[in-house]
């Protein structure tokens, strides 16, 4: 048994070993080879310091990745730790060696790009019960909040209509690299008051929207048009993602504040999902947090949307002192 910074070279390996976890815990969190190599490269990701292996022999049977958002929230630093043990391999100490070492990294980490501030680590607990939760408790985590995965076929989907919009001109339009920025800027204001988040630098969203995975197709943006010679503004956005055949994953709705309790964000999401259906998607997933302030659960159910299982994510608060 032995640890190794993951590589390039080791992206097979742990391809294989994330789709041993998502169907041992019903996570349906499958990720190709290459999806893993663009998160080795994502903004502010050191792989030889934030991602690592746990082998045994030529297997990979467990792994840890720390991220650390660019930015703030709240003047605080936000880490996330993630991974999983192979089933074969639980109940060892492995999970805890791992979270020890990125625990470790994640405070010099943050002591290298925002000293003498607090950050949270967060942590992936999986369902109720599951042994994640209780290595998280084991090491100081609480159980922070409850997020709820839904999903919708076509036979379940009850779309929403336009809502009115006068006196305001409104155009949906697909996601492109015209409108990144302002739909950037719209997504830090729209998530502010999530539980959680993170503002998103350029560089940060330029990642995440120029992955393999990313959907533009079957991504919207809702354009308020103003007139008079002004760039049209970004009301209300749906953003996608496939990771899995003949599956659709909604990855980001978002509306603006003073937007909020129109109808906006279920007729975007409802063009989505009328869009993925006609294209031969035989479902639609997402992730909501349960104690959205927005109320997002509801909605979704509204649309047809069932909660096929539940998890926990588990945070510790560190100071920087």
């Amino acid at each position: 048994m032995h640890q190794d910074w993951i590589r390039h070279e080791h992206a097979k390996a742990w391809s294989v070993l994330t789709r041993e976890l998502a169907l041992c815990d019903d996570t349906e969190e499958f990720y190709d080879e290459e999806d893993l190599l663009e998160e080795l490269w994502e903004p502010g990701m050191v792989p030889e310091k934030d991602t690592l292996g746990l082998w045994d022999n030529g297997t990979m049977i467990g792994y840890g990745q720390l991220r650390l958002a660019l930015g703030l929230r709240d003047s605080r630093g936000r880490v996330t730790i993630g991974g999983g043990i192979s089933p074969a391999f639980r109940r060892r100490g492995y999970g805890s060696e791992i979270m020890q070492i990125l625990e470790d990294r994640a405070a010099r980490k943050m002591a290298e790009r925002h000293p003498k501030v607090d950050y949270t680590i967060d942590m992936w607990g999986n369902a109720p019960g599951h042994s994640a939760g209780a290595l998280a408790v084991s090491r100081g985590y609480e159980p922070a909040r409850y997020f709820e995965d839904m999903m919708v076929g076509p036979d379940g989907f009850t779309p929403a209509g336009r809502p009115e919009a006068k006196p305001l001109e409104l155009n949906l339009v697909s996601y492109s690299p015209e409108v990144a920025e302002p739909v950037r800027i719209l997504d830090n204001e729209a998530f502010a008051d999530h539980w959680g988040s993170a503002p998103k630098s350029r560089e940060e969203w330029a990642a995440m929207t120029g992955a393999r995975s990313f959907r533009n197709e079957f991504s919207r943006v809702l354009l308020e048009e103003l007139g008079n010679g002004e760039a049209p503004r970004p009301l209300c956005y749906v953003l996608s993602g496939q990771w899995v055949a003949n599956e659709l994953y909604i990855s980001r709705v978002g509306t603006a504040r003073s937007a909020r309790g129109r109808g906006y964000a279920a007729w975007a999401l409802s063009e989505v999902v009328t869009s993925a259906f006609s294209a031969g998607f035989a479902k639609v997933d997402l992730s909501v947090d349960a104690q959205s302030p927005t109320g997002a659960s509801g909605l979704y159910k509204r649309l047809g949307f069932d909660v096929v299982r539940e998890g926990i994510v588990f945070r510790k608060t560190c100071l920087a002192s």
